[in-house]
């Protein structure tokens, strides 16, 4: 068997806390995989890593690269990556890695990337870990790290966890998503899919609640909500309500959606900027369960690692100096 290569990618923001950086390369390490790609980790210009060229690269190289690895992963998110989409090379990126176990992972700006590639190649993409605050965090994430290994090693996975939401449910539809406003940032673009009857997720970060509830309305107004199975709600992370709001806050802008969407809403769910985080692949088939206060998330169909490919041991946290 060969160790699982991992190649870096810089698509947006600069690595600003190198100490994370490097122990998210030395538990990857660790664990068994090889990294390429480190070159990125000394990029920087403005508050982006690297030249629009270079970042840009990072994916379009993929398309020529002689040998392609078994993850991609986003060293972290910030701004920039929207740049990027008029000229990513779509046509050659689906002949190359279509068919191939490659798999592209990251959150947060990353989500403008996986909706572009799903978008213009209906290539599936995977809603996750990257490398610095994830991989690199100071305390290694337990769920993190066992429900990423989990998803990319198995033709199906399942996520669980305890939900507020007091209703039975139980769905099944194309899951996707990602950060909310990254999303509704696409609306109207040739970047935003046209997924009918899905189960959509969402996350936010440093967005007051206002704005939560500002851009929630955006898909609730422009249809995109109506036209989904369920709406699944993780971490609205540092949301926090200002003085002038009087006791307005995030849970009050979803309970207000919750009353307005025409869907079912499901809440708790893991992901986003927080180290409690599921691996969620974009666009593949799904079924979500809820009832007494428990929701599962059970995807298909997603790309996963080779049986030729060596694993490391989700159940077994690698320990660095």
């Amino acid at each position: 068997m060969t160790s699982t290569t991992v190649r870096l990618i810089a698509p947006s923001g600069y690595p600003h806390d190198y100490d994370a950086m490097a122990r998210g390369v030395a538990r990857l390490r660790v664990a068994g995989c090889t990294i390429d790609g480190l070159d990125v980790l000394d990029r920087a210009e403005h508050r982006f890593a690297g030249s629009d060229a270079e970042r840009l690269a990072d994916l379009n190289h993929l398309a020529i690269h002689p040998s392609l690895p078994d993850i991609v992963l986003a060293v972290r998110g910030g701004y920039g990556a929207t740049r990027l989409l008029e000229h990513i090379h779509y046509g050659a990126l689906r002949e190359r890695l279509e068919g191939t176990s490659t798999l592209l992972v990251g959150h947060s700006d990353f989500t403008v990337i996986q909706m572009a590639l799903y978008a213009k190649t209906g290539m599936v993409t995977f809603g996750g870990p990257m490398l610095g605050a994830d991989f690199g965090a100071p305390v290694l994430n337990e769920l993190m790290w066992e429900h990423f290994w989990a998803a990319v090693t198995q033709p199906e996975a399942t996520a669980r966890w305890a939900t507020s939401t007091d209703t039975m449910l139980d769905v099944e539809g194309p899951l996707w998503g990602g950060n909310l406003a990254m999303l509704c940032s696409l609306i109207g673009t040739p970047y935003f899919p046209r997924i009918d009857d899905g189960i959509l997720f969402l996350e936010d970060v440093g967005e007051p609640p206002f704005r939560i509830e500002r851009l929630l309305y955006q898909l609730h107004l422009s249809g995109v909500l109506d036209r989904q199975r369920a709406l699944v709600l993780g971490h609205f992370t540092h949301c926090r309500p200002h003085d002038y709001d009087n006791g307005y806050d995030v849970p009050a802008a979803l309970d207000h959606i919750s009353r307005v969407a025409h869907i079912p809403v499901v809440r708790d769910l893991p992901f986003g900027h927080e180290a409690n985080k599921f691996t969620l692949p974009f666009g593949v088939p799904a079924r979500l369960r809820v009832a007494d206060g428990q929701a599962s998330l059970t995807f298909r169909g997603h790309p996963h690692l080779s049986g030729a490919v060596s694993r490391p041991d989700p159940g077994k946290l690698p320990q660095i100096p």
